[in-house]
């Protein structure tokens, strides 16, 4: 039988002390008081340096409009009568009113409160009971700690969903759960920038912003590479290598690795297989990450003619040495369900020692 050891702290109130064992401090209110506010200059330069353009200017005044709105709707002297935000997307905001998948409501609903199904045992259907029994088995309460990598059940449900898409092994170990991809990105990101001012990260004009605003955040350099608009914004990795060579003669930047956007956000271009061999071959050449953002695998325009294939399988079936880190979320292209924060991120041909900072 295990030794438990049991270790009970007492303590004695102030009053027990003698007087002269009690530390007295005096504070001043005249120098609380005296103090100088805080301002942008006392922060961080690196965060006075980000901008989060989906969230700038046009959207600050939007937010104006809709507060004006709603306290006068019938004399604003504005020529419309409701603001809808599209500058990011988020289907189930107020005016598009997006139904969210029942499925996915009813389920939080029961492990939110498990008495929910005895209290309505005619409400939830039994796949949604079942799906909730089996999560708070593994789970217990939500309000609980899980895994510092996310919950195991879940991971592995993950690496499920990444071995029938690829056709290629994929393990709940290399797996980790984030609040939505942004955060896997943001926190990738910060590791990969070991020379702050020097380390750069290969970026796509246009981009979502996440990628520019965290490089600004952590001191990164970004190296902006261009997509051809008049090809249907595709991605040109001989203009990616023209890049990489220039940034290593100037010797500045070291670039440290290639942010992929697959489909695109915002141009919704898909990179065609043989493309994405060349990047695959390309990453392998000059030692870079291979960042994949593939949150909108399952946005196909053209499903039949234009398939998604993974940055997972390309590299798989390359056989080629390349750190690769693939993300994808639930929040946006899978559920809809943006303000619920879930996303995943995958270490393909990372090692252990890398893999232990993550979590």
């Amino acid at each position: 039988m295990p030794m438990v050891i049991r270790a009970t702290a007492q303590f004695r109130p102030l009053s027990s002390l003698p007087r002269q064992l009690i530390p007295v401090k005096k504070i001043s209110f005249t120098s609380i008081s005296t103090m100088s506010k805080l301002s942008a200059d006392d922060l961080n330069p690196a965060i006075r340096n980000v901008q989060y353009a989906v969230r700038g200017e046009l959207a600050i005044k939007a937010e104006q409009y809709r507060v004006e709105l709603q306290q006068n709707r019938t004399s604003t002297g504005l020529p419309f009568s409701q603001v809808i935000s599209s500058n990011i997307g988020n289907p189930q905001q107020k005016g598009l009113d997006q139904p969210p998948l029942t499925f996915v409501r009813q389920v939080a609903a029961l492990m939110e409160y498990r008495e929910l199904k005895n209290l309505a045992p005619n409400v939830f259907p039994k796949d949604v009971i079942a799906r909730a029994n089996e999560l708070s088995e593994e789970i217990g309460s939500i309000g609980a700690y899980s895994h510092s990598q996310g919950v195991p059940l879940i991971r592995k449900h993950v690496a499920e969903f990444i071995q029938a898409r690829d056709g290629h092994p994929a393990y709940p170990e290399h797996i980790f759960l984030t609040g939505g991809a942004s955060a896997g990105v943001s926190l990738l990101i910060s590791m990969l920038i070991s020379e702050p001012g020097k380390s750069g990260i290969l970026i796509p004009i246009p981009q979502y912003p996440l990628y520019t605003a965290t490089l600004a955040q952590f001191s990164g350099v970004p190296i902006p590479y261009y997509l051809d608009e008049t090809r249907e914004w595709s991605t040109s990795v001989s203009e990616i290598r023209s890049l990489l060579e220039k940034t290593r003669q100037e010797g500045k930047t070291q670039p440290k690795a290639l942010v992929i956007i697959n489909p695109g956000n915002p141009t919704g271009a898909l990179i065609d297989r043989k493309t994405q061999e060349e990047i695959v071959d390309l990453c392998e050449q000059h030692n870079l990450v291979l960042l994949a953002d593939e949150v909108y695998q399952a946005n196909l325009h053209r499903r039949e003619t234009h398939p998604f294939t993974s940055f997972k399988k390309v590299v798989v079936e390359s056989g080629k040495d390349v750190a690769l880190l693939s993300f994808h979320s639930i929040s946006k292209g899978v559920f809809g369900e943006c303000g619920r924060r879930g996303g995943y991120f995958e270490c393909t041909n990372i090692s252990d020692d890398v893999s232990r900072y993550d979590v």
